[in-house]
């Protein structure tokens, strides 16, 4: 496809067949300026990204006390002998990189569609000044079943589509198991983490990230934290990219072999009434290769009422964040562009300010 067809009237169809071309000039629409630069290795004393082991985490009050304090101090972690099997995720990299590599005109017939989040394409746009990201994506949601989209997950290659349903419920099981053994550090009722995230709302997005000549100028994927229980993160290639925030610093995140990353989001800092902080993160791009990673978000029950566990409120720890709606709360995300911890902002009960309960 020419890159007169690619670029259109003023937007780009692919980012990914537009980087197959020499790029003279950096579209006007994906420059960010001011970007903060990452700390350099050595530069500086970094924080060192926890390394939680699954297998000692089910058996151990210290590696349970290792979560705790990861999940507070820095809201990310990461997860080993997780209990996926290698083969599984290997096969998913695999099949993720062959979609990639499909023509543009058969990934077009996944993408978004007027009006909708979900689908294949580039930002989306909900502000004027809003810049793009150096990125395709595919987001989707994947359960309840109920409310996927018929033309999406169910259409995918039939190889890829098998292997990313096999994934998706792999990742269910072990969200779910991390999710009650937060449940237990942060010493809540123990029903309390399954009657919130038990059969939630849960989504997949794969991204795509060219290089670009002058990755300065851009960013793969805007500051933000994310809007979820948790996040489960899977690096398809070897290209790193994924960089965390942490007292005022952008700090890159080296993946651990056959690790997940595990990020706390907006919506277990709330549960968790601030004892768990949601971490602030981008993902930069490669000045020579691409990038591809695939992330799970899981998130509460569609009808669930996002707010402070009641079983952690007591007079001495009273409620620092309103309560709404679960189904309110996404369509007020999706509405506005991400800008760093923002959302998750508007939800903490200012001074003056009565709970809604």
């Amino acid at each position: 496809m020419a890159l007169s067809q690619l670029v259109g009237t003023g937007s780009i169809l692919s980012l990914q067949e537009l980087a197959k071309e020499p790029i003279v000039a950096i579209p006007q629409s994906y420059i960010c300026v001011d970007q903060e630069p990452p700390v350099l290795s050595g530069t500086t004393c970094l924080p060192t990204v926890p390394i939680i082991d699954m297998e000692h985490l089910v058996t151990t009050d210290n590696e349970l006390e290792k979560l705790h304090s990861a999940c507070k101090e820095l809201g990310l972690f990461q997860l080993v002998n997780h209990g996926v099997s290698n083969s599984l995720v290997e096969k998913l990299k695999h099949e993720i990189e062959e979609f990639f590599k499909l023509p543009l005109e058969e990934k077009m017939k996944y993408k978004r569609r007027p009006g909708q989040v979900e689908g294949y394409g580039q930002t989306l746009l909900v502000s004027e000044d809003q810049k793009l990201d150096w990125s395709d994506k595919f987001y989707m949601m994947t359960n309840p079943i109920s409310i996927r989209k018929p033309h999406l997950l169910p259409q995918l290659p039939p190889s890829l589509r098998d292997t990313l349903e096999t994934y998706c419920s792999e990742l269910q099981k072990l969200a779910m198991t991390l999710m009650r053994l937060m449940g237990k550090a942060l010493r809540m009722d123990e029903r309390a983490m399954e009657e919130m995230f038990e059969d939630g709302m849960q989504a997949v997005r794969m991204s795509y990230y060219p290089p670009c000549p002058q990755p300065e100028l851009v960013v793969g994927l805007t500051p933000h934290s994310d809007a979820t229980g948790i996040t489960i993160l899977l690096q398809v290639n070897e290209v790193e990219g994924f960089q965390i925030k942490k007292d005022g610093l952008w700090i890159p995140v080296s993946f651990h072999p056959n690790a997940f990353v595990v990020n706390v989001g907006d919506i277990m800092e709330i549960f968790s009434n601030g004892t768990y902080a949601s971490i602030e993160h981008r993902a930069a791009v490669n000045s020579m290769k691409e990038r591809m990673s695939i992330a799970m978000f899981f998130n509460s029950k569609l009808d669930a009422e996002i707010g402070p566990a009641t079983s952690l409120i007591t007079p001495q720890n009273p409620p620092i964040f309103k309560r709404v709606q679960m189904k309110k709360y996404v369509e007020d995300f999706f509405s506005r562009k991400l800008d760093g911890k923002a959302y998750l902002e508007e939800m903490r009960i200012k001074n003056g300010e009565a709970n809604s309960n």
